[in-house]
């Protein structure tokens, strides 16, 4: 090759490497302004996301005080305070209360969004017996038993340890677990169990006969306010929280949680929990 044409390639090299570096440069001020966009994109969603939760956290706590007020004034009446009542007045009362019961539930779980949405959910470990949990458990659903047809099991542990976890956050899982297999099962046991694994792990299952849940409902079923679509949900008024608020206390737990079901057979729900929970597995929120 002649210095001529060496000459020449050579520029054509520097021509092609300045090309490419202007194309380079163009490119990362196109990456530093999408970086930029995203950041006041999360910015943006953060802001919402706190009015949201700070909404949510006013708005339960404005409806608590009215619904207190229905609930002790029918508490009242139904202990005729003030003077007997009639079989239809009683049986208006006790509609009364039902639906304000079902308002606070709302709020309740309306308000544990906003907590844990917020960062605000404290965790408290402590250690304590399996059988304490669960008779405690059985103690709170018998009052709601009102279902002949339906009977709830717990399964007595076997060889379980003392648990070491907040048995109250993992009591709320249950009780909602619990809540919705005892909505949904007209007929058939609803039963309760734990059962230690091989990597030091327990899983909490609840099982029923109920109606069950459709194939195509199954991604969704973890999600906030996410209702199944059934005859029976009619009767039940809520928020559709208690199952993704279930995920989310189980995770902070350094858990998990999940299901199966099939349609007109009954479902399973269950939470898996480290049986000692360590500081360092407990999420963050």
């Amino acid at each position: 090759m002649s210095e001529v044409e060496l000459t020449a390639a050579l520029e054509q090299k520097t021509l092609e490497l300045s090309a490419m570096q202007a194309e380079l440069e163009e490119t990362n001020r196109g990456v530093v302004a999408l970086y930029a966009e995203l950041d006041a994109q999360a910015e943006q969603l953060r802001h919402a996301t706190e009015l949201k939760s700070r909404f949510l956290a006013y708005m339960s706590h404005e409806f608590r005080t009215p619904i207190a007020s229905f609930q002790s004034l029918t508490r009242l009446l139904l202990a005729r305070t003030d003077g007997p009542l009639t079989a239809e007045q009683e049986k208006q009362i006790r509609f009364i209360s039902d639906t304000a019961a079902e308002f606070s539930d709302m709020v309740n779980d309306l308000l544990d969004l906003a907590k844990v949405e917020a960062g605000r959910v404290e965790i408290n470990t402590a250690w304590f017996e399996m059988v304490d949990l669960f008779s405690a458990l059985r103690g709170m659903f018998r009052p709601v038993l009102v279902n002949p047809e339906v009977n709830l099991i717990f399964e007595e542990p076997q060889g379980m340890p003392k648990l070491f976890t907040d048995d109250r956050k993992l009591s709320q899982i249950l009780r909602n677990f619990v809540s919705n297999a005892l909505k949904f099962t007209v007929q058939g046991d609803v039963r309760v169990s734990a059962v230690l694994n091989d990597d030091a792990t327990v899983t909490f299952a609840v099982a029923d006969t109920g109606i069950g849940i459709a194939a195509d409902a199954h991604a969704s079923i973890f999600q906030d306010f996410v209702q199944v679509d059934s005859p029976l949900q009619k009767r039940w008024r809520g928020t559709g929280l208690g199952l993704s608020l279930s995920k989310r206390i189980a995770e902070l737990l350094g858990g998990s949680v999940g299901f199966s079901s099939e349609l007109g057979k009954g479902s399973t729900f269950w939470v898996t929990l480290p049986a000692e929970l360590h500081p360092e597995r407990v999420a963050r929120t």
